[in-house]
């Protein structure tokens, strides 16, 4: 018989050893350096390694599969590109945005109807000057209004031309008339209508042309703007031989028939022939009338055009767009800064 009671300790000293080498295996791993990471599968085509940059080394590692690489960004549009430097931007957007523009005309409108009222009761009430002559006093009553930015608002064609950066031109102007898209300048209706119901008749003294007329007749009978039956209120230019820009020869036709009370308008020239003067030649002119202006001579405001525009490059637009703007910004009065 074997006496296996030897062979039973060997055993049992052997499996000892074993288990105290299998706990000292994760002890010596912790103080030594780490380990490389376990073998996996490939995928069939593996992309070649290349070295990471600084950028990409501190970036933590994507989950899943690489994702694509991100587009380029389109490059950013310049400025100059993207919005153009029209000098009209400011002005056209106070006259459609504004609310100071909406309640100015309605402020103008209202005194036109005080004025009215002391014309109609003061029978020596004349706003043409130099034009009414004679025993004006026993004539019919008359006002006379310009059309554009006085009663109605054109500023959809210069918004045109500040969003396109263009300019005016007659045929431009012309298409836009044709629309009859023009919309009242606020007040304009309400106190043509009270002035007409008044018994007083309205002209309309304006620089659209003769072959505008049409056009510009449907767009005031649009918004119902009155017009006397058996004469002719419309007085465009060129409608006679006599009758062009400077509108004092208008003006004295209809003083022939009518005792003009009042004057509208939003350009120099709606009120004085002398309006293509230097500024200073303007400014001599416009004292000289100081006691009509609000009187009988009512102002709309119109920041968009006019001659006070172009008295800097005394009216010569023959010049480039460059020198123009160049004479308006020498006449600035500026701030010297800090």
């Amino acid at each position: 018989m074997i006496d296996t009671r030897g062979t039973r300790r060997w055993l049992a000293v052997l499996t000892l050893v074993v288990a105290l080498a299998g706990c000292a295996a994760p002890a010596a791993q912790q103080t030594s350096a780490p380990p490389a990471a376990p073998a996996v599968s490939a995928p069939a085509v593996q992309a070649p390694r290349v070295s990471a940059s600084p950028a990409a080394a501190q970036a933590p590692p994507a989950a899943g599969p690489p994702a694509a690489a991100p587009a380029p960004a389109p490059a950013p549009a310049t400025a100059a590109a993207a919005v153009p430097a029209n000098d009209l931007l400011n002005a056209v957007l106070w006259t459609q945005r504004s609310v100071e523009f909406k309640g100015n005309a309605l402020g103008a409108f209202a005194l036109a109807r005080i004025r009215l009222d002391q014309a109609l009761a003061d029978r020596n009430w004349t706003a043409a000057p130099r034009e009414q002559t004679g025993a004006y006093q026993s004539l019919p009553p008359a006002v006379i209004v310009d059309i554009d930015e006085t009663i109605l608002d054109n500023s959809g064609y210069q918004a045109w031309m500040a969003l396109k950066d263009t300019h005016f031109d007659p045929k431009t102007w012309t298409a836009f008339v044709n629309t009859v898209s023009s919309v009242p300048i606020p007040g304009a209706v309400e106190f043509t209508q009270y002035a007409a119901g008044k018994g007083v008749t309205i002209f309309y003294v304006s620089n659209r042309t003769v072959e505008e007329e049409p056009a510009t007749r449907q767009n005031l009978e649009k918004y119902a703007f009155p017009m006397a039956a058996g004469v002719d209120t419309m007085l465009t230019t060129r409608k006679r031989p006599e009758w062009t820009s400077t509108k004092g020869t208008r003006r004295a036709f209809i003083a022939r028939t009518h005792r003009i009370v009042l004057n509208i308008g939003d350009n120099f020239g709606d009120f004085v022939d002398e309006f293509r003067g230097s500024e200073a030649e303007r400014l001599k002119v416009l004292e000289q009338h100081r006691e009509r202006w609000g009187r009988e001579w009512i102002v709309i405001a119109n920041p968009t055009y006019g001659s006070f525009e172009s008295a800097p490059f005394n009216h010569d637009f023959k010049l480039p767009p460059a020198d123009r703007r160049r004479a308006k910004r020498a006449v600035l009065e500026a701030w010297p800064g800090p």
